[in-house]
């Protein structure tokens, strides 16, 4: 996937615990933090392992797959899994529900905002007595830039 800059968001800092729970800042966690404000795309751990290397950041896998979890598990980044079952990490300027679109070809990812289908997650959860529902909506195509690319001969 691509690596680019994020344009300015207003997400909070990684360094910032989650309300209520303690969590300590690390260099470890520092440099994962930094690398992933760098990158516009969504990132497997591996392949942030493998830019913090190149960075001469010392951070083991096992460490980068725990501080992305945690990272996750505090709402500071958004994880899903692409198209192969593994998990991807980016940190989004959206900081609400939000869902994506997703590219197939480049890893391109869009955040979108989708009140017909918050609306109608509801409305099927009640209908069938569920409560505390959570969903996850991803939408994988091509993007505009790809599927020019595709167009032309």
């Amino acid at each position: 996937m691509s690596q680019g800059a994020t344009a300015g968001s207003s997400r909070i800092p990684a360094s910032a615990p989650a309300p209520g729970r303690e969590q300590r800042v690390t260099k470890q966690r520092l440099a994962v933090s930094a690398a992933l404000d760098d990158l516009a795309d969504f990132v497997s751990t591996q392949e942030l392992h493998r830019i913090l290397r190149e960075r001469g950041t010392t951070v083991s896998l096992a460490t980068s797959y725990r501080i992305l979890q945690s990272l996750a598990d505090e709402g500071l980044v958004d994880v899903l899994r692409n198209a192969d079952g593994e998990a991807v990490y980016r940190r989004c300027a959206v900081t609400g529900h939000h869902h994506h679109l997703l590219c197939r070809n480049c890893g391109k990812a869009v955040e979108v905002e989708a009140p017909a289908v918050e609306a109608w997650a509801a409305r099927i959860a009640k209908e069938h007595g569920f409560t505390a529902v959570e969903h996850t909506v991803e939408i994988f195509g091509l993007c505009p830039e790809c599927t020019q690319l595709q167009a032309c001969p």
